[in-house]
Parts: structure tokens; C-alpha cells; sequence
């Protein structure tokens, strides 16, 4: 019998599973990786050496105000580490520099200051300038054009009020849009609702272009990175980190080119051909991340990869704040997957619903798949009416995916579904 530990909220679940059917584990090399320097050495390094383009503290001389977007609490960026960095390095440049943290929220609720203490020290949340942004408040938005999808570009005024606009994030996998990190810090992180909604439509998702790993001719990555360019973002920091959310890798710089050598170097870690098994066991890769089930259709579309034609998903997921937005949790459990599918598919990008996008994804994998959901917050009526079944335990969860595929099924585990790319070969 091999036990075997996935993330799940702020520690493990652990799996036990018989050597004659575990098939394969599947990691992201992360957490093997050596960097060979200390993770304030690696951010301290990339901001001293940025790429294509000036240091941030040259870049900051003369800048009278200036804008750093962050991530909100859904996301593990370390901003402990890194916030205190980028701030010293702009007031290396212009001490007398007004600055606002912004936290980009994109649709998502406010942020906490419990949750920004936690996230950013007590010692930035008591004397630095904080504002949040909120995508359903009209007054904090800007009109900025058209996108190429034809969306309506609404940004947060912060961002185009000010003299220099500076980013922070984490490069990963995303399921739809290629990778998270750079673009993303703008659209969705500090636009409105609308802006969000449309470059999330039904047609949006549905393009096979629309997929983790893949940014070339992706129409969400498009919008994206439009946007992001029109409100001239002058410099990132964006790092890389392991399953224990250690600093691996630091990249900083010009918006494209800095995010495009930190995508590779995530890309040369996280990317593996599928193996496919009759079971696939993933998670969240624990909090943030799997503190809904809005969230976890990332780590089920990698399972999805890796199930075969009618695998069964066992998904691993606190879901500790419940089922997420209000109109995902309407939307999930509204029907059968065919009639939550065929009711996004009708709406006009123009009026997508805030959320959606997560229905739509677990739709199109429910039609095809059995997921199991391994939670201890949601309860067993709650994770039915999403179309899904309900475990406590990994391995209650096992013995009802034997039950379905028969006690010699071949069993996948993918400890971390979202630090991993499973790319079927062309």
C-alpha cells in the first residue's frame, strides 16, 4: 500500500492506494528544482538585473505617483517578501514618491485586513496607502477603448492616474488563460465587471485556443495583454514558486518580456504528456487556491487531461468559504450539466454572467467525467445538487471510484493539479 499526501486547506489528506494499481504519481519538477540562491536573493537579484528594460528605482526618479498592483487573498503571492522589496527599491529611486497599493480583486470580494495582514505584514497594512478594488463600483473605472475581442475596456482609475505602473505577481499553468502572472494583473485583476464578464464569455472559453499552457492565438490571452499594454504597465515582478509556495524563481522587467521568461522557465518545470488512468486523483494544491469550488475546475481540467475518455476526477478541496461567487452557485446547481451548458452557451458575450466560466468549464467536463468531490465543509446535498459526489476522505473517496470502474482501475495522482501541465502530444 503506498500513502501518498495531497494538499488540502492548510495541510494534507492523505491516499492510500495499492501499488498493483497506482499507475504514476505526477509532479511539477518545482519541488525538485534547486535554484542555488535564497528566495530574497532570487527577487533582490531580478530587480538589480531586470529584463528589457530600466531598474525600478531608475524608473521611479521623477515619478510623483505611483501604482503597485498586487494579488488579492485567492492567490499565494508572496508578497511579504516581495512588497517591502518593490517599495523600497521606488523610493530608492523617489523618496518622496506618493504610492498606492492596489489590490486586484477582479471579481472576487474585498480583501480583508485580516487577510492583508496576513498577506503583507502589519507593517505595510498600518502605514502604507491601500485601496482595493471592487469590479461592480462604476465610480472606481475608466473608459479605455475597445479590446480586440470587442469587449469594453473599463480599468481602475488608479492605474491610469498615476505616473508609473508597477505589477507583482505569480507565474502558473491556467486552464484558460495559458498562464497566470503578468497581463493578468490588469485584466481581470483591476477591471470591472463588465470588461471581466466579456473576456470570459461562453465563445471566449469554448475556443480551443482557450487552454492551459497555450498563450499563441488565445483570445482571452489577447484581450489580456492589450489591456495591460494600454495602460502601460512599466515594470513587473513576477516569481515562480514550489508546492511548499517557496520562491523558485524571480523574473522582473518589461511587461512581455520579463512574464515571457518566466513562462518558460514555469513551462520547462510544470510540462509532462498526459498518462492517462481510469482514476485521476488531483487538488488545489491546498489554500488559497481551494478555499471554493469556483477555484477548483483548475486542477480538475489537468485531471481532465489524464482521465481518458470516462475517467472518474477525485477532486480534493477544503471549499472552507463554501461553493464561491453567488452567481456560480446558482449556476452549478441550477440543472443537469447538459442544461447548464446549453443555457451558457445562448447567452451573448456582450451579457455573460459574472462567473460563468467555471460552470461552463465543469459542465463540459461532467458530461464526460465522474468527479468525486473530497471535502469537509461542503456537505453531500450541497456537492449533489452541483452535479458531483461527495467524499470525506481520499479514501472513501477511492473505494467510490473503485465501485464505478472496477477493483483493478488504474489510478493517476496528481498531488498538485495546478502546478502541472499535462499537454497531449500533436
Amino acid at each position: 500500500m503506498k500513502t501518498i499526501s495531497i494538499p488540502y486547506y492548510k495541510g494534507h489528506m492523505d491516499l492510500h492506494v495499492s501499488e498493483e494499481n497506482l499507475k504514476a504519481v505526477i509532479t511539477a519538477q518545482g519541488d525538485s528544482y534547486d535554484p542555488g540562491k535564497g528566495e530574497e536573493e532570487l527577487v533582490r537579484d531580478a530587480l538589480r538585473n531586470p529584463i528589457g528594460s530600466p531598474t525600478l528605482r531608475e524608473l521611479s526618479r521623477g515619478k510623483q505617483k505611483v501604482t503597485l498592483v498586487t494579488s488579492d487573498h485567492t492567490r499565494a503571492v508572496p508578497s511579504k517578501l516581495t512588497l517591502p522589496i518593490l517599495l523600497e527599491e521606488i523610493r530608492e529611486g523617489n523618496p518622496d514618491a506618493e504610492i498606492t497599493i492596489l489590490v486586484a480583486t477582479g471579481l472576487h470580494r474585498e480583501t480583508t485586513e485580516t487577510e492583508m495582514r496576513s498577506m503583507f505584514g502589519d507593517q505595510i497594512v498600518d502605514h502604507e496607502r491601500i485601496a482595493v478594488n471592487h469590479a461592480f463600483e462604476p465610480s472606481e473605472f475608466v473608459f479605455m477603448g475597445m479590446l480586440p475581442s470587442g469587449a469594453e475596456f473599463h480599468v481602475n482609475k488608479l492605474a491610469v492616474e498615476c505616473d508609473l505602473l508597477v505589477t507583482e505577481g505569480f507565474i502558473e499553468p491556467h486552464f484558460f488563460a495559458g498562464f497566470s502572472g503578468g497581463r493578468k494583473s490588469i485584466l481581470p485583476g483591476i477591471c470591472n465587471a463588465a470588461t471581466v464578464n466579456e473576456n470570459h464569455s461562453y465563445k471566449a472559453i469554448a475556443s480551443p485556443w482557450s487552454v492551459g499552457g497555450v498563450l499563441d492565438k488565445n483570445p482571452i490571452h489577447l484581450d489580456m495583454i492589450t489591456a495591460a499594454r494600454r495602460v502601460n504597465v512599466q515594470f513587473i515582478l513576477n516569481v515562480a514558486q514550489n508546492s511548499e509556495k517557496k520562491v523558485i524563481g524571480a523574473f522582473a522587467g518589461d511587461l512581455e518580456a520579463a512574464h515571457e521568461k518566466g513562462v518558460a522557465f514555469v513551462r520547462e518545470l510544470a510540462q509532462c504528456p498526459p498518462i492517462t488512468g481510469d482514476i485521476v486523483v488531483t487538488s488545489n494544491g491546498g489554500y488559497p487556491l481551494d478555499q471554493n469550488l469556483y477555484q477548483t475546475p483548475k486542477a480538475v481540467a489537468t485531471a481532465e487531461a489524464c482521465a481518458g475518455e470516462d475517467g472518474v476526477i477525485i477532486m480534493t478541496a477544503s471549499c472552507c468559504e463554501g461553493m464561491g461567487g453567488k452567481f456560480f452557485e446558482k449556476l452549478i446547481v441550477m440543472g443537469t450539466v447538459d442544461e447548464i451548458d446549453a443555457y451558457l452557451a445562448s447567452i451573448p458575450p456582450k451579457e455573460t454572467i459574472s462567473e460563468q466560466w467555471c460552470a461552463q468549464i465543469y459542465a463540459r467536463i461532467l458530461k464526460k467525467h465522474t468527479v468525486i468531490l473530497v471535502t469537509t465543509y461542503l456537505n453531500k446535498e450541497e456537492v449533489e445538487k452541483a452535479n458531483m459526489l461527495h467524499a470525506s476522505t481520499l479514501d472513501e473517496a477511492l473505494e467510490m471510484a473503485y465501485e464505478i470502474k472496477g477493483r483493478d482501475a488504474e489510478v493517476v495522482v496528481i498531488p498538485d493539479g495546478v502546478s502541472v501541465l499535462a499537454v497531449k502530444p500533436e
